[in-house]
């Protein structure tokens, strides 16, 4: 675990929510595929942090077919100062309708206060 000491006047949370994919109707490779499958979408946040934030992503929405093990990977990848990189991943015989996707990252923000001497 990974422990994030935040040194600021200002603390920034930003957060959303993400239709990831709705391949049931279009027959998308999550729900007619087989296998490794993976999604990736960029997200930016409203504000940029001054450092990398921490990011907690989690599922809000699922629609999975029966019949099948349910098989989920949802991670935050690359997070930066404007944004991070959703990663949501399935294998084997799993069968995914569609898929909505919740975040939040927490972290400093510049504030009128911070200054820097050049």
């Amino acid at each position: 675990m990974t422990v994030m000491k935040i040194q600021a006047h200002a603390i920034g949370i930003d957060g959303g929510q993400i239709v990831l994919f709705d391949d049931f109707e279009g027959g998308g490779p999550m729900w007619t595929g087989d296998g490794p499958r993976e999604v990736r979408r960029a997200v930016r946040f409203a504000e940029p942090f001054l450092r990398p934030p921490a990011v907690q992503v989690t599922l809000t929405m699922w629609d999975i077919a029966s019949g099948a093990n349910d098989r989920v990977d949802v991670a935050a990848d690359e997070v930066g100062c404007d944004g991070f990189t959703l990663r949501f991943r399935t294998w084997g015989d799993t069968r995914i309708a569609r898929i909505r996707v919740g975040w939040q990252a927490i972290g400093a923000l510049r504030d009128d206060d911070d200054w820097e001497v050049p």
